[in-house]
């Protein structure tokens, strides 16, 4: 009887301990939800590891920046899960590698995810030469050392404006357990501190968050974050949304405190940053529509106060990932944080420049200002190259201001693509060379996928560049490195290919090129160029001369009669004497090649004597000229 009471009272333990981790395991899930990501991982690690488990407790170490257990947590997934994890936590799996720079790993899960070769120290040697300034890093005087700052901007001549969580007042934020973001205002000192910080009327700043300050030109008007004060259940997370506002400077105060039309209760719009003139707002959003998580959106700001349909500045900026926290500057450079583009680890400062009404390819702005954590909310004066950047690299969200000055290593580079002419098609395997003033080379190289180029060069030197590929007309430029003032060259080349300019070259069935002459006649068993060849052989010399990179391969051929050793050498004269004349009317031997193929290669069927008529072993006798570059 004893026995069987002590059985039943295990099995109703194991029973209870069973359904508490179910009870807490649905708390966890739903915590996870809605983004509570630190009160989730405690839970989670009290629980079986299973692949659930794992995957929701690495993303919330993840997503806190807790990056040393993200990357623990990750592993021990992939190694007991790894055939059946979906290949977004390959991504973040190497995120959280890079947050820790082991670049090795992180990029064989990055080559998994693109499903194409990474490599980040490559990426990182190029980028330190060809990202056009570096910046001096000096972090802000942090009167509270354990809130978080963030999002500083310029606000008139002589304040900043910033989001902080040092009001310890606030309720505590689920996702960090820091207070709830407020916006202060504050003067920068010269060396480096902020005076006289002051938070926002009650007007500005709520009871939810505020963040993300910009201002109009005159000062007059400011657009800022606040998240919604009410959650939305979506289809698979319950989240508040972020939403932009706009206020006025009314009588001294700040006043009209309104929304956006375009923010929604069931997306995000986030981080504005207002033009100079004051016409375009640009922002983040996680809208119907975006290429990945959160992308970069511009709307128009007309004049009687409304605004036009937002616009997603497409995949040249936007990626499958996140791009945010955009900075336009007053000579319209765009600067954003992307974890989607190549970069140190992160979020990452990018710049692309307006050209022609559309933003041009990004750039990482360089591991000067960029870390293998996040990196975001840059802003700057472009006329003193001065502004401020906020990073997490401490372990906290920290203000830095930055001094900007032009990269040296990228100070006198020349760099470009090669394109055929026509189709724009990046041509794979060209060859571009730098040549000095004396015409001996300096460097080369054989371009890749993108078709794309950079060498360093000197100061006050005269460089020539040239672009050659098989098959099309080479290109080349002469240019000169000042040493007054920043010379970055950037030559572009467009091939077009001999076929499509010439109608006397044409591409055989093997795929060759080959300029089409009329018939070449030599005297019975003779080389000698006869008058009717070399009138035919001038059209090849103008040719030459009118492109003086073209080579040529001169060959010849004879018809199946007669041995085979005889016309092999016959052959071989006939070849010889073709290039003799071409090298007498000024073409460089160097260009030139001659070749006797006898009776090897014939057009027709006639390939033994007796089998055809003259005109058939007519057809094989002849010459051709094929392109060798």
């Amino acid at each position: 009887m004893k026995k069987q009471t002590y059985i039943l009272a295990s099995l109703l333990l194991v029973s209870g301990i069973v359904l508490a981790q179910k009870s807490n395991l649905k708390r966890a899930d739903k915590l996870f939800e809605m983004r509570s990501y630190m009160q989730a991982a405690d839970i989670y690690e009290t629980n079986d590891r299973t692949q659930h488990v794992l995957q929701n407790l690495a993303d919330s170490y993840y997503y806190n920046a807790n990056l040393q257990k993200a990357v623990k947590t990750y592993r021990e997934l992939f190694v007991n899960y790894g055939d059946s994890i979906d290949i977004e936590f390959n991504f973040r799996y190497a995120q959280a590698l890079k947050g820790v720079q082991d670049y090795k790993e992180a990029d064989a899960h990055l080559s998994k995810y693109y499903n194409q070769e990474i490599n980040t120290p490559a990426f990182i040697a190029v980028n330190e030469k060809t990202t056009p300034h570096t910046f001096q890093l000096a972090q802000l005087i942090n009167e509270t050392g354990t809130s978080s700052d963030f999002g500083l901007a310029f606000y008139g001549e002589d304040k900043v404006a910033f989001a902080s969580t040092r009001n310890t007042e606030n309720p505590s934020y689920s996702w960090n357990n820091l207070p709830y973001l407020d916006l202060y205002f504050a003067t920068l000192t010269n060396d480096g501190k902020l005076e006289n910080i002051t938070p926002f009327s009650n007007e500005i700043n709520t009871t939810s968050h505020e963040s993300n300050a910009t201002f109009s030109s005159d000062g007059k008007t400011m657009y800022f974050n606040r998240t919604n004060a009410t959650r939305t259940k979506t289809e698979d997370e319950r989240i508040a949304q972020i939403q932009i506002f706009k206020a006025e400077w009314v009588d001294g105060a700040w006043a009209n405190v309104t929304k956006l039309p375009f923010n929604s209760n069931s997306f995000s719009c986030e981080h504005p940053s207002l033009s100079k003139d004051g016409k375009t707002l640009y922002f983040a959003s996680d809208m119907p529509g975006t290429i990945g998580g959160f992308d970069i959106y511009k709307v128009a700001v007309n004049e009687d106060g409304t605004y036009g349909t937002p616009e997603n500045l497409g995949p040249k900026i936007n990626t499958k990932h996140r791009e945010q926290f955009p900075y336009i500057s007053d000579i319209d450079v765009l600067y954003f944080a992307s974890d989607g583009h190549l970069g140190y680890g992160g979020l990452d400062i990018f710049r692309s420049s307006l050209v022609d009404g559309s933003f041009d390819t990004p750039v990482n702005l360089g591991s000067s200002v960029n870390s293998n954590l996040d990196d975001f909310a840059f802003t700057i004066r472009e006329k003193d190259n001065k502004g401020f950047v906020s990073s997490n690299r401490s372990g906290f969200d920290r203000l830095y201001n930055f001094a900007r000055q032009e990269n040296t290593l990228t100070k006198y580079l020349v760099s470009g693509i090669v394109n055929d002419k026509n189709s724009k098609v990046p041509l794979l395997g060209a060859l571009v060379t730098l040549f000095d003033s004396k015409g001996s080379i300096v460097q080369d190289v054989i371009v890749g996928e993108k078709a794309d180029y950079s060498f360093k060069t000197e100061p006050n030197k005269v460089y020539k560049i040239r672009a050659e590929q098989k098959g099309y007309i080479s290109q080349e430029f002469e240019f000169y490195t000042s040493g007054k003032e920043k010379i970055q060259q950037n030559i572009n080349f467009s091939l077009e290919a001999y076929k499509d300019v010439e109608a006397r070259i044409k591409e055989n069935e093997k795929g060759a090129l080959q300029v089409e002459l009329d018939k070449i006649y030599f005297d019975f068993n003779k080389s000698k160029i006869r008058p009717d060849a070399a009138t035919t052989l001038n059209v090849l010399v103008d040719l030459m001369n009118k492109y003086p990179l073209m080579q040529i391969e001169v060959s010849a051929h004879t018809d199946a009669r007669g041995n085979d050793r005889y016309n092999l050498n016959l052959s071989k004269r006939r070849a010889a004497a073709t290039l003799e004349y071409l090298v007498s009317k000024g073409i460089d031997r160097n260009r030139l090649k001659s070749e006797g193929y006898g009776e090897t290669q014939p057009l027709n069927h006639c390939i033994k004597p007796g089998m055809c008529d003259q005109a058939g072993y007519e057809v094989n006798r002849r010459c051709e000229f094929t392109i060798l570059n």
